[in-house]
């Protein structure tokens, strides 16, 4: 079983950045891939960036340029730095984790909130 606590949510205006940190426990396994999603009112929940455990990545079209994805290995701990951020952005941020052997984890979410 792991556990991710997601932290960093909140509002904030246009153009103006927050930093969401999701950290993981619990696992006897190591963790492979870890990343963000989010989901908006009505929506489905998206792929905003994911990392690997040697720190490839990968970004939603929408992000790419604006948000950066980074992961400390050693404290099981990924953080999504999000600049230049737009009202569009609004959503809940989940944090993701896959194990090399066993199955995903979700957290519990984080509101991340952008007025224009």
């Amino acid at each position: 079983q792991v556990q991710l606590v997601e932290s960093g949510g909140g509002l904030v205006q246009a153009g103006g950045s927050l930093r969401l940190a999701c950290a993981a426990s619990g696992s006897r396994f190591s963790i492979n891939t870890m990343g963000w999603y989010r989901q908006a009112p009505g929506k489905q929940r998206d792929l905003v960036a994911t990392i690997t455990s040697d720190s490839r990545t990968t970004y939603a079209d929408s992000v790419k340029g604006r948000f950066t994805i980074s992961r400390d290995n050693a404290k099981n701990t990924v953080y999504l730095q999000m600049n230049s951020l737009k009202p569009e952005d609004t959503a809940v941020y989940y944090c993701k984790a896959d194990l090399f052997v066993g199955p995903f984890y979700w957290g519990q979410g984080t509101q991340v909130t952008v007025s224009s």
